[in-house]
């Protein structure tokens, strides 16, 4: 697994990550009073960076902080954390905790600083044995919080949940509460049933997706059927567990948590391109002489990437003469909540 880039910020400093330190007072410290976000680089881009911030922002609402930049300075310092760190795949880190005191105490006072880091790592390609052979994925009981749309760096339910799929020899960790899906422990989930795309909906027991978010918007572009609503235990259905990290990673079955042994089920990746939904030169292909065609090869790789057929092995959305991607968006299609 790649390290971290060397560069970081850290309130209002770009210096070596092996530099920075923070108070041992700081409340992420003592608490995890702390929110953050992971945002992909595509082609020395960030992908989706204002709906990164935006939920970034609901996260700072949901523990009564106001924002901690605008989204314009948020965006420099992205800019120049890529340049400072030549990343050209990779991840954005961000994370914004209430600051530090002299002392720990539960009722914060007003008036802390709050504490700003962020780094950058590379993005590891997905092992090929991972998209030839499969996944593993179990369920298991919802043990998280109620505010699950917080995204709190308080993340010791979702680890545990996480380190319960690794015991198993599994990937993921699939939640239920009362009978119906919520998430993974790291990723959102979609259930893919009689050719409908299945999401429970946002609220406070899931995170709002942005991965997820995408999957949604080339399903409406794609005139493929989706659908927000609770999603029961799945019995037999393709499960896509969708995140920043795993990107879209396809699960066609799944085990209990009391099983000893998880059960391999197929896989496929698809990673966004950073221009893809934007691209003008692709939603003006309705009106061209080739807007069937175009759109039919589209669908059927996106149908593809999401069902887990074996009949496309391409990145779905890789192919630039089909999706108006643009000449600065990655080359390399093999593989990055």
């Amino acid at each position: 697994m790649s390290g971290p880039l060397p560069i970081c910020y850290l309130n209002g400093a770009y210096l070596p990550l092996q530099e920075a330190t923070v108070s041992p007072f700081d409340r992420a410290f003592l608490f995890g009073d702390a929110v953050y976000e992971v945002v992909p680089v595509y082609g020395s881009r960030p992908f989706r960076l204002r709906q990164h911030l935006d939920r970034l922002n609901r996260s700072l609402a949901g523990i009564r902080m106001p924002p901690a930049m605008s989204h314009g300075d948020w965006a420099h310092v992205c800019q120049e954390l890529i340049s400072r760190n030549s990343a050209y795949e990779g991840h954005l880190y961000m994370q914004v905790s209430r600051g530090a005191e002299f002392g720990r105490n539960h009722a914060w006072p007003e008036g802390l600083k709050p504490t700003l880091f962020a780094y950058c790592t590379e993005l590891d390609p997905l092992p090929a044995a991972l998209l030839e052979n499969g996944v593993a994925a179990i369920t298991a009981t919802e043990t998280r919080w109620a505010r699950r749309d917080i995204k709190a760096t308080a993340l010791l339910a979702n680890i545990l949940l996480k380190k319960l799929a690794a015991d198993a020899g599994a990937f993921e960790t699939i939640m239920l509460e009362n009978g119906e899906l919520t998430e993974g422990s790291s990723t959102t989930v979609h259930v893919v049933k009689n050719g409908v795309i299945h999401t429970p909906p946002n609220g406070h027991h899931i995170l709002p997706g942005t991965t997820r978010d995408v999957v949604t918007e080339l399903a409406d572009l794609l005139s493929i059927r989706n659908s927000s609503a609770a999603v029961p235990e799945p019995a037999s259905a393709t499960i896509s567990l969708a995140g920043t990290s795993s990107r879209i990673t396809l699960a066609a079955s799944r085990s209990s948590a009391s099983r000893t042994a998880a059960v391999n089920v197929p896989a496929r990746t698809l990673k966004p391109r950073p221009r893809f939904l934007a691209d003008s030169r692709y939603r003006r292909a309705a009106g061209s002489s080739n807007a069937s065609q175009s759109t039919s090869t589209n669908r059927a790789r996106f149908r593809c990437a999401i069902t887990g057929s074996h009949s496309l092995h391409s990145n779905p959305i890789s192919d630039s003469a089909s999706t108006g991607a643009s000449a600065g968006t990655s080359p390399r299609a093999n593989g990055a909540r």
